[in-house]
């Protein structure tokens, strides 16, 4: 996916803190509901989107620095060519299927269950264009890992997998949940998607009238997205913390499990990971260090550089890369 605010890449309105927390270099535990907020999306009119990372004083989770769900909503989906470098996309689908394009030859439709990983390294390019010609049925998330420097500077690389292994949570009451490992590892179940650093991506459900337990590691972070239905979670000493679609919940360092329940039944997608080797820029589609690299990767592209390559099946059409600010870019640093 694209994103098209990136004038406020430099300083983004993010929805405050709604707890008081302790300075964010002491780490530990933490309950912080976070709002997700509106974002355009191929043109203002185009889709329903709401961004839950970055936020303001949470730039990241681990190594995960971007997610959006865009729907549920009928649409037609035309995100034409454009760029990346520094990271890896995660497309995980509800409903809807989306065909990815991209310049490393890929040519599939995304479907519910199958995950897709693209990895930008130094630069890539591709597209996304819902199935057929009528608007259709979309809901999905689309996420971004930070490539840590070891692998941000290398080849690009597409990988689709569809047969992700699941896990049985432990109930403490009623029935069972369980997990999808999209990506990275959880409970000692790995997903066999390429990942460069210590770093989890799942889908939980929970069952109605369930109390489960999702297990973690103490010296990774992690946060909760809701996805449908009301969850209330036990990350709090002064009771739980209700998480809805429209929220993240993090969670921070030092936890071995946290305990969720739904009166009526409930999905949540768990974020998490080793603290992220660095700070990093994000701006537009990019994810680097320096002001000079983006302007560099922005010059590339605008260019018409072989950098980013051909997308598959596309001619002429693209995206522009937008201004860039006025200001010089700088690192997002944490607050929590």
């Amino acid at each position: 996916m694209t994103r098209l605010d990136a004038d406020a890449s430099v300083a983004e309105a993010e929805a405050p803190l709604s707890h008081a927390e302790p300075d964010a270099s002491t780490g530990g535990p933490r309950a912080l509901l976070l709002e997700s907020r509106e974002v355009p999306l191929g043109g203002v009119r185009a889709m329903h989107v709401r961004r839950s990372l970055p936020q303001r004083d949470l730039p990241l989770v681990g190594a995960w620095c971007f997610l959006d769900r865009f729907g549920p909503q009928p649409v037609r989906m035309r995100v034409e060519p454009h760029p990346h470098i520094g990271l890896q996309t995660v497309t995980w689908p509800f409903v809807g299927d989306v065909r990815h394009r991209d310049s490393v030859g890929s040519d599939v439709v995304v479907r519910r269950g199958a995950l897709n990983l693209m990895t930008s390294g130094a630069g890539i390019a591709h597209s996304e264009y819902s199935v057929g010609a009528d608007p259709i049925p979309l809901d999905a998330l689309q996420l971004w890992v930070a490539l840590p420097e070891s692998r941000r500077h290398g080849a690009p690389d597409f990988e689709r997998h569809e047969n992700l292994p699941s896990i049985v949570l432990d109930a403490v009451e009623g029935a069972s949940g369980s997990a999808i490992v999209v990506l990275g590892e959880l409970a000692g179940v790995r997903s066999p998607a390429t990942v460069y650093t210590p770093i989890v991506g799942a889908e939980v459900r929970v069952p109605a009238g369930s109390r489960v337990r999702i297990p973690l590691r103490p010296d990774w972070e992690y946060a909760l997205v809701g996805v449908e239905g009301v969850t209330d979670a036990a990350a709090d000493a002064s009771g739980v913390v209700s998480l809805d679609d429209a929220h993240l919940l993090y969670l921070g360092t030092g936890r071995d499990a946290i305990e969720v329940t739904s009166a009526t039944g409930a999905t949540v997608f768990l974020l998490g990971g080793e603290p992220f080797e660095d700070d990093v820029i994000m701006w537009w589609n990019f994810v680097g260090r320096t002001h000079e690299e983006i302007v560099e990767a922005r010059e590339a592209w605008e260019a018409g550089s072989a950098r980013f390559g051909q997308v598959v099946g596309h001619g002429d059409e693209r995206i522009p890369a937008p201004p860039l600010p006025a200001v010089r870019l700088t690192r997002r640093r944490r607050r929590v």
